[in-house]
């Protein structure tokens, strides 16, 4: 079968981490050898590519078509208005994609259905485009396009709009699938195909000791990883460390709060414990996973966190916040132990609560394998099938 990939939610060459897990599904599907694809991920314009406007100098970087692992990866512009953006923004991506979806078209590339990812604006947009194409569209739920935009009364009407026209609805949690339902999508036509992890890429070191001396990373160690935004609780993890005397902590990633965060460290006087390591690469971040003691994540939405995957099949336990399809990851002490409130001292005593009884790490890396991608890519493909033979 021949597919569409459409998502704002996709990697580049400027950003090679974004929304990676995103790929990762992809390229496990492709490596079926069952299915075919290109992929049309819209970025917003802007004008300007100096990199003092920081992240919007980014989008005007990236390339209007590239190929990523193979893959042709088409990159049109939309308009994204301040204050109001939010509203206009699928009537733009539709329209800045239907041009690219047609050349596609053209180049002998009849594509058979769209598999959109993430609900809001991305799978209005893409019902746009396949009522236009005649084209079947699938969309994948992923997190706060469930969990966050239907806040908004005007979102969550066309969201509710895309299910509704959607030939089939995948959610990457049960969580995600309860809001559907509860928007009064029938519930067979949602299915629920958890994330996997690459076990190859993400595993337990040979030699752990050499790791830790190669990383500089001595005693107790926890590591955080994520976008430096708010819901991603990197400040409240810092301010667990005040409880955390014995612990050093390590965040790797960037984002609008960086400076912030570092200013937070300064003023807890924590800059011997604390460490900012910036943006780190996937092949660099597994080493952090398998050489650090436990990963925190302390979100405040997630739909089901990569992250935790990854570090469990590192051998590394986790303590992360009860939210959404968390439970449905950390539900055993193999995994690691559940956060029960987003504040600092609950973050801390979970953590004391994990080294109290720390797992076995082999049997935290068994745990792991249970997620490989194998179920996931087969659930996609008969999905798939089903509405195609439907078509």
């Amino acid at each position: 079968m021949k597919t569409l990939l459409f998502s704002t939610l996709y990697p580049n060459q400027i950003q090679p981490n974004f929304s990676i897990f995103v790929e990762n599904r992809l390229q496990q599907l492709l490596a079926s050898g069952e299915a075919d694809t290109k992929i049309i991920a819209p970025v917003p314009w802007f004008p300007f590519k100096n990199n003092s406007f920081g992240k919007y100098a980014k989008y005007a970087q990236v390339a209007s078509q590239e190929n990523r692992h193979g893959v042709d990866v088409f990159h049109p512009r939309y308009l994204v208005i301040p204050r109001i953006g939010m509203n206009l923004a699928p009537e733009t991506l539709f329209r800045s994609a239907l041009p690219v979806a047609r050349k596609i078209l053209d180049s002998g590339f009849d594509f058979d259905l769209i598999d959109a990812h993430y609900f809001y604006p991305d799978g209005v947009a893409a019902i746009k485009l396949g009522n236009v194409l005649n084209k079947p569209v699938v969309i994948t739920a992923r997190g706060t396009d469930l969990n966050l935009i239907p806040e908004y009364k005007k979102a969550r009407e066309k969201i509710i709009w895309a299910a509704q026209n959607a030939k089939a609805l995948i959610t990457v949690c049960q969580a995600l699938k309860d809001v559907l339902v509860n928007f009064g999508i029938a519930n067979d036509k949602i299915t629920v195909l958890r994330n996997g992890v690459d076990l190859e890429k993400f595993k337990p070191s040979e030699s752990r000791d050499l790791l830790r001396k190669e990383l500089g990373i001595t005693g107790r160690t926890l590591l955080s990883v994520g976008h430096l935004v708010e819901r991603k609780g990197h400040h409240l993890i810092i301010k667990a460390m005040a409880s955390l005397p014995d612990f050093s902590l390590l965040i790797a990633g960037d984002g609008e709060e960086m400076i912030a965060l570092a200013s937070l460290v300064k003023e807890l006087k924590l800059g011997n414990r604390v460490t900012m390591l910036g943006s780190i690469s996937h092949a660099d971040l597994a080493k952090y996973y398998a050489a650090v003691d436990a990963l925190v994540l302390a979100s405040s939405r997630e739909g089901w966190a990569n992250v935790l995957l990854e570090s469990m099949a590192c051998g590394t336990p986790v303590a992360a916040t009860n939210i959404w399809g968390t439970p449905e990851v950390v539900n055993t002490p193999e995994a690691g132990v559940l956060i029960r409130d987003r504040e600092p001292n609950s973050i801390a005593a979970s953590v004391l609560k994990l080294f109290e009884n720390y797992p076995d790490r082999e049997k935290t890396r068994q745990y792991a394998e249970r997620f490989d991608w194998t179920e996931t890519t087969q659930g996609q493909l008969k999905i798939f099938n089903k509405v195609l033979s439907r078509a």
